[in-house]
């Protein structure tokens, strides 16, 4: 499918770095419906396989400012920002200050995103709009008429709509003249300022919301000269990010700011993301187009559909489209908060992942104004870890690596990951496709690409680094054994249900309960991995795990030890009394303890007891042992270094297998169900001395307030001594009875 074998030669006398490309999505900057028809007229009179696929857009695609793609995208990051600071702009009013006009896609359908706006002012290359005070209701309507007028300005805004005090003004003026509200706005002091000093005194307002809509670069760093921004025309209105006093910028359009304006702003408690995260609804849609054309015009050239069909089957899967693209917005934004909440603990994970990035010739942190390892160690200092805007930087690099390495395994090849592909189109494309899908050209390339971004939008930026280092296992199969996991335990309905809560609880509660599921979804790969590598199947373990582990997770509080259903009582309760549905709130609060499901199993079928029976032996073990506040305490720990992160894991990976251990060797004490709760006394009493051991060495750790990782090592060792008399004790028992008899 490369362009050489589709009979297009590459330009003569022009050095080519890259290898040919699957495809070349081609989305002029003027808008995809210029110059799309003339792009695929060209790929039909070369006979080049795509077809009308080649460009998005055009007589028969999506037309992004129709959709309002691009700007819904972004408003997604917008929605994001204020639901975390506890503002709901479908209900609260807010103020925004912009830059374009309504007759702008980007700018235009942005302000109609919400009713309550309150756009006190905004500017392009010609007019400066400012309405101090403005009706949200009668503005949100004026905006409306504009957007619907061909070619709209500023200057065809009613006059009699805008407060006191506001005004249209022309940026060709020498001076614009500042009346009280308007000094009461934007800080200004002076009767009369030029239009360039008016312009960076709106810039500079205190707002809820700066939206970018417009073409120019206005926010700089203030390392940086004007001449490094490269953009001369706007050199005498440009600011610095530290001067920003707005709370969130959306970024609509390209280079409104500049990455370092990005990353001061951000320092100083800015919120917002960089403008190819915000803005990438459009090229997303036009990434769903061409793969569902690609689709589309195999069928029509099987003869299973015409042309027209065609056609109008993509015009009626518009509103679909649309909302993948919106998922797809939501999620990796929600993947950067969930990151940033976290940042300044894990500085040290991402210092490792830019670090082998580097090494591996992958990335060049000056480039991307990355910080390097010296101004790292000062963010530590400060408690401060990497911004919204570098982390945007680095979940990109992330995607985009993993996804080529999973297509360069045989992972996309794999029959039963069929159903990625279903994530990526239209239902009602899928259903009557189903068999076309199945021989898409780029198949798996898609499938890849879906579960790079699901992968990393679900389990963060550093995840797949860092069970690299931690296992060795590689990146594909690290995915296999995610997907295995995220399967098991139904991650995907859990997490959508937590979703669905927006603006129900505290976007912050909603951020926790995620890290909880991440948190199992992590302990079970690294099980997965460390227990199954060599055998790792989804229909094998789907088989063997996936009805015991929703049998434990739907009566949870029927196998929990007394101490853990205590405590589990208790967060349930509270996540009740906080708005959460009964169920979602039985699962969230036991993810603790929902990772030992799989060890339970394994006991279940080594001993061949009941699983409710080994269940509730493994947990009431825990009670009596304390090995509950245990694992906390080592969760508890915060690694300085990467080796200190290392041995956490492998404290709760011994801490495991010796719970599991002490569970079978009791089993196998009992023979039978009805035995078991003799046999536990019957075992604490045989191993007393041990037992007291043990917990004089926790009661020692519990009186220390920062314990030593080598006090844990220690703990554990005397914990295998436990589990290894406990597992030889019923053998060595038996070889004495044959002895005495």
């Amino acid at each position: 499918d490369n362009l050489v074998d589709a009979g297009i030669q590459p330009p003569e006398r022009v050095i080519r770095h890259d290898d040919d490309d699957h495809y070349l999505v081609v989305a002029a900057d003027k808008g995809t419906a210029t110059f799309s028809d003339i792009a695929n007229g060209l790929a039909a009179e070369y006979g080049f396989w795509m077809g009308d696929a080649f460009a998005s857009g055009g007589s028969n695609g999506y037309e992004h400012k129709k959709m309002g793609i691009t700007a819904r995208g972004a408003w997604v990051s917008v929605e994001r920002h204020f639901r975390e600071m506890g503002i709901n702009p479908a209900l609260d009013e807010f103020t925004a200050i912009g830059i374009g006009d309504m007759g702008g896609d980007v700018f235009g359908n942005g302000m109609l995103c919400s009713e309550k706006t309150r756009l006190v002012a905004a500017f392009n290359h010609v007019h400066i709009f400012i309405d101090p005070n403005p009706d949200p209701e009668k503005s949100f309507k004026e905006r409306k008429r504009l957007f619907g007028l061909a070619r709209s300005a500023w200057t065809d805004y009613d006059t009699k709509l805008i407060s006191k005090g506001g005004g249209v003004f022309s940026r060709n003026s020498k001076s614009i003249p500042v009346s009280p509200e308007m000094k009461k706005l934007l800080g200004i002091k002076s009767d009369r300022v030029p239009p360039n000093m008016l312009i960076s005194h709106i810039l500079k307002a205190q707002a809820d919301l700066l939206w970018v809509g417009g073409i120019g670069t206005y926010v700089k760093g203030a390392s940086e000269s004007h001449g490094d921004v490269g953009d001369k025309a706007n050199d005498g209105l440009r600011i610095n990010g530290s001067e920003l006093r707005c709370k969130v910028v959306g970024e609509g359009g390209n280079l409104g700011l500049t990455q370092l304006g990005r990353i001061e702003f951000a320092l100083r408690g800015g919120r917002l993301n960089t403008d190819f995260i915000d803005n990438s609804g459009g090229v997303d849609c036009s990434d769903h187009e061409v793969n569902m054309k690609i689709l589309l015009n195999r069928a029509v050239a099987m003869g299973d559909l015409t042309n027209k069909q065609r056609n109008i089957m993509l015009e009626e899967m518009t509103d679909d489209v649309a909302e993948l693209v919106l998922k797809n917005n939501y999620r990796q934004t929600q993947a950067i908060s969930i990151a940033s909440e976290d940042a300044a603990t894990r500085l040290e994970e991402y210092r490792r992942l830019m670090n082998t990035f580097e090494s591996e010739g992958k990335l060049n942190r000056p480039l991307e104004f990355l910080p390097d390892d010296e101004t790292l160690t000062e963010r530590k200092l400060d408690k401060k870890g990497l911004t919204r805007p570098e982390l945007s930087v680095l979940i990109s690099y992330v995607k985009g690596d993993l996804k080529q390495t999973l297509i360069d395994s045989t992972l996309p090849d794999n029959p039963l990951l069929a159903g990625e592909m279903y994530k990526v189109f239209p239902r009602d494309l899928t259903q009557k496709f189903s068999k076309e899908l199945g021989e898409h050209q780029l198949r798996r390339e898609i499938i890849a690409t879906q579960i790079a971004n699901d992968m990393v939008n679900h389990m963060g930026i550093t995840f797949v680094e860092r069970l690299n280092q931690s296992t060795g296992a590689d990146a594909a199969s690290i995915a296999l054994a995610w997907i295995i996991a995220r399967d098991v335990f139904r991650i995907d309905n859990w997490w959508d249900r937590i979703e669905d809560l927006d603006f129900h609880v505290p976007a912050q509660l909603q951020m926790e309960l995620m890290q909880d599921l991440m948190r199992l979804m992590r302990r079970s790969v690294r099980w997965l991995l460390r227990n199954r590598r060599a055998e790792l199947s989804i229909q094998h373990h789907m088989e063997r795990f996936a009805d015991s582990v929703w049998a434990i997770t739907a009566g949870l509080p029927e196998y929990l030890g007394d101490q853990a259903r205590t405590k589990w009582e208790k967060r349930h309760q509270a996540l009740v009394d906080a708005g959460l549905p009964s169920e979602l709130a039985s699962v969230v609060s036991g993810t603790g303890h929902l990772y030992s499901s799989l060890g339970i199993i394994e006991a279940h079928e080594a001993s061949g007891m009941p699983l409710k029976t080994v269940a509730n032996l493994y947990y009431e073990l825990g009670d009596r042992l304390d090995l509950n506040w245990f694992a906390s305490a080592i969760a508890d720990l915060k690694p300085a270094s990467h080796w200190q992160a290392l041995a956490r894991e492998s404290f709760r990976e011994d801490l495991d297998w010796q719970q599991r251990a002490l569970t079978t060797g009791v089993l196998k004490l009992a023979g039978k169900p009805e035995d078991v709760p003799a046999s536990v006394e019957n075992w604490l009493s045989r191993h007393q001395q041990m037992i007291d051991r043990w917990k004089s060495m926790l009661s020692e750790l519990k009186g220390v307030r920062e314990p030593e990782y080598a006090m844990f090592s220690v703990a554990l060792r005397e914990l295998l001594d436990l589990a290894q008399s406990t597992m030889h004790q019923p053998q060595a028992e038996a070889e004495a009875e044959v002895e005495t008899n």
